[in-house]
């Protein structure tokens, strides 16, 4: 009677935990795992992107109006959350692999039984990316999540870093010897094969491929379910019997016969144009054509111009005060039971950056909203938390030093980092909270816009702007037009005018104040910016930097127009004053310029002390990626220049935020003072200098048309010949006659204005070419004879 009932407690067992599903719920388990596998994936993948902003939904998952940014709302951002920062990092995108590859398996009908491999596997891979991720990237523990962080953290207690290397790397081999079959003697076959199959035949033939991609000797040290299971893949046949792999594979490949046929290998060359024929010709006679020639003996400034200001750019640390502002942070938090696992300082010229990593379970947001109790307790202004840190997991609280150290600009020039900075245009604008020079390109912002209250650093931002270029560049590459309605903040340039400076043909002064002028001026880089755009047609390049590799090459003819283009940098002062004068006469030339003039190579530097809605519009802003902030007086100002606010959290004198279009960066701006910048210009206006300031096109307002009414017998000899290019190519401009006829730009003014005069073309209409009113050749013929009558 026992055995009876042993028995039917096994076999009621058996039936208890024996799952067997239909074919229909198979489909259906199946194509359920496909999908979550699929939601799993969005959610990962949308992790990345918005878990700083569902930090706050994820303690508010059964409130239905609190809004999660995840792809997959809240579902997304609690699984993500879990599996990604709780759990695994990157290595958590095997889980929706492992879960897709087992739905197909159940909606395949596929036995299920392999799959138990493939999740060891898979679980063993997990574990190993998310140690190997924590153990690379310390600091973005993002990428290996917490599993990987405390695994580190734990192994590194009993074995350190260089016993997880060598644990990681073991791990490695075995599931590549387990997994991929790795054997030192496949690699070496394959290879030997590989070398002798190209040493007979020049290469693998269609026959040999099987046995040159190594199968051969991998299957000969496999065991027999394993070569059974391969040859069946391949051939997809059931019933081929199991090889014995003592016998070794016997590979039948059928016999050619071998043709000793000689290769005639002849090289395509490529026929060259006769302009590319001639320029080859003349850089081997003479050389690139070198823009610097005519200020050949031209000596950069010296670093001696610039003062040190009381420091070579280091910075005292002050034991006391880190380790009193480390206990007041603490202390606060704690106070509102928000306990602290780890905290780390950065110190800066200006602030000192401290990073807390905060325990298990605290709300980002609750430390956000203590940022005036954090102020409070420390007694300091410009307090910013920054929660969380970009990229590195961790909660960011900036505190002013006490003591603050001046970033000379002397100890930004003198960096390796602007020394040896390979940029087109490079600024150095200050240091970081880690005292790292901070250098940018201006081509490739492509235009920047500053803002900032009086007083709080714009004026020396424009000139540490102004002086890198002076440090780096020649005065044949770049060229200032310098606006300053104020009148006395960019004055000390004029001494530079003839090496650095352009302004428009009838312009006494290059710095500009009066606002007419500045709409001249805008209006006049427009026709510039066009005249730039049709050089680069005819060249067939896309941008200045490409046009003037192809004129250096002498591959463009100076007598077609072809010139070398020196890079262009508007600076605006006080814009906000332009556009209360001006407005609309000049945000549309400047709009133009922020949308189209990057590729020509000129550059907008714009700055104004008051960030409002009406100075700084969507327009403006939409073409300006790249922005300062200095200290501002309200949220609402800090929100207008830098989409977020910040800027009325800092300091003051230098202090200043850095956009562009991604992460914000809080920098010390470089201080030069007058003195300075009344040296650097003395040093470089002593020097030998062109004969005149770069020459803008000449602009004529709209009201200031010309309304002369030429004399037939005071035409230009070249008017008949003009009238036919401007006819036939039915394209009214000035540029249009210098490059046809190669005349120059005055002349060909004159002529276009005796062409409005004769009613061939329309009066002039800004930036744009002239409408042509004669539309053929026969018309002018007939209009030019009338005339004679």
């Amino acid at each position: 009677m026992a055995k009876k009932r042993r028995k039917s407690k096994s076999t009621s067992s058996k039936k208890r935990f024996s799952l067997r599903l239909s074919k229909q719920n198979k489909v259906i388990l199946g194509s359920l795992l496909i999908v979550l596998s699929i939601a799993l994936f969005f959610s990962f993948i949308s992790f990345y992107f918005t878990w700083q902003e569902d930090q706050s939904a994820l303690s508010q998952f059964a409130d239905r109006n609190a809004e999660a940014k995840n792809l997959m709302k809240k579902f997304g951002a609690s699984v993500s959350h879990f599996f990604m920062y709780r759990g695994f990092g990157l290595a958590a995108f095997v889980f929706p692999v492992l879960l897709a590859l087992t739905g197909l398996y159940f909606f395949l009908g596929l036995q299920a039984k392999r799959l138990i491999g493939k999740w060891i596997w898979g679980l063993l891979g997990v574990i190993w990316v998310s140690t190997a991720l924590g153990f690379f990237a310390v600091e973005r523990p993002l990428l290996g999540g917490l599993v990987g962080f405390e695994m580190n953290d734990f192994l590194q207690d009993y074995i350190g870093r260089i016993g997880i290397f060598l644990l990681l790397l073991f791990i490695l081999v075995v599931i590549m010897v387990r997994l991929f079959n790795f054997s030192p003697e496949g690699i070496g076959n394959y290879f030997k094969e590989k070398r002798t199959l190209f040493k007979k035949e020049g290469g693998p033939k269609p026959e040999t491929v099987l046995a040159s991609s190594g199968e051969n000797s991998i299957e000969l040290t496999m065991p027999e379910e394993s070569v059974e299971q391969k040859i069946d893949t391949y051939t997809h046949k059931r019933d081929i019997p199991p090889l014995n792999p003592e016998a070794g594979l016997d590979v039948n490949l059928p016999q050619e016969e071998e043709v000793d046929i000689d290769l005639d290998v002849q090289k395509v060359t490529v026929e060259k144009e006769e302009s590319d024929i001639k320029a080859e010709k003349l850089v081997k006679d003479f050389g690139e054509f070198d823009p610097k020639l005519e200020l050949g003996n031209y000596k950069f400034p010296l670093l001696d111009l610039l003062d040190d200001h009381g420091g070579s750019g280091g910075i005292t640390i002050n034991q006391e005060e880190l380790e009193e502002n480390k206990n007041r942070i603490v202390g606060t938090l704690k106070n509102y039971k928000i306990g602290i696992a780890q905290i780390k300082a950065t110190i800066g010229p200006t602030v000192t950056l401290y990073e807390i990593v905060p325990e298990a379970g605290v709300r980002i947001s609750r430390i956000k909203n203590l940022e005036d109790d954090i102020a409070l307790s420390l007694a300091a202004l410009g307090i910013r938390i920054i929660a969380p840190i970009p990229g590195k997991g961790t909660i960011g609280i900036e505190v002013p030093n006490k003591k603050a150290s001046i970033v000379s600009m002397r100890s930004v020039i003198a960096s390796k980092k602007f020394q040896n900075a390979e940029m087109q245009l490079p600024i150095a604008f200050g240091k970081t909270i880690s005292n790292e020079t901070f250098v940018v390109d201006l081509v490739k912002m492509p235009h920047l816009l500053m803002a900032g209250a009086t007083g709080q650093g714009k004026s020396v931002g424009l000139n540490a702007v102004i002086t890198s270029l002076l440090y780096k560049k020649h005065p044949a590459e770049v060229k200032f037009v310098l606006v300053d309605p104020k009148k006395v903040e960019l004055t000390l340039y004029n001494k530079i005018e003839r090496h650095f400076l352009a302004k428009l043909p009838d312009s006494e002064e290059a710095i500009i104040t009066d606002n007419t002028k500045v709409i001249n001026t805008l209006n006049s880089l427009c026709i510039e910016m066009d005249n730039r755009y049709e050089l680069l047609k005819l060249a067939m390049v896309r941008n200045i930097k490409e046009y003037n590799v192809k004129f250096k090459s002498r591959k463009l003819n100076p007598n077609d127009g072809h010139k070398f283009l020196p890079y262009i940098v508007l600076i605006i002062d006080e814009f906000a004053d332009l556009i209360m004068t001006a407005g609309k006469e000049v945000e549309t030339p400047i709009a133009r310029l922020a949308q189209l003039a990057r590729a020509t190579g000129i550059h907008l530097i714009i700055a104004t002390q008051r960030p409002s809605v009406n100075v700084i519009t969507g327009i403006i802003k939409a073409n300006f990626p790249a922005r300062i902030a200095f200290r501002v007086t309200s949220k609402i100002d800090s929100r207008t220049i830098l989409d977020s606010h910040g800027a009325d959290q800092l300091i003051g004198r230098g202090d200043m935020l850095f956009t562009q279009g991604n992460d914000v960066t809080r920098l010390q701006c470089a201080f030069v003072d007058t003195p300075e910048v009344a040296k650097i210009t003395e040093y470089i206006g002593s020097q030998r200098a062109y004969p005149d300031a770069h020459l803008l096109p000449e602009y004529m307002g709209e009201d200031s048309g010309t309304g002369i009414d030429y004399d037939i017998t005071d035409r230009d000899s070249m008017f008949r010949e003009a009238a036919e290019v401007i006819v036939t190519a039915q394209q009214g401009s000035a540029s249009l006659i210098q490059r046809k006829l190669k005349l120059g730009y005055n002349r060909a003014g004159r002529i276009i204005d005796q062409l409005e005069a004769a009613g061939i073309v329309g009066p002039f209409e800004g930036s744009k070419a002239r409408q042509v009113l004669v539309p053929d050749i026969h018309s002018l013929d007939q209009l030019l004879q009338n005339e004679t009558k």
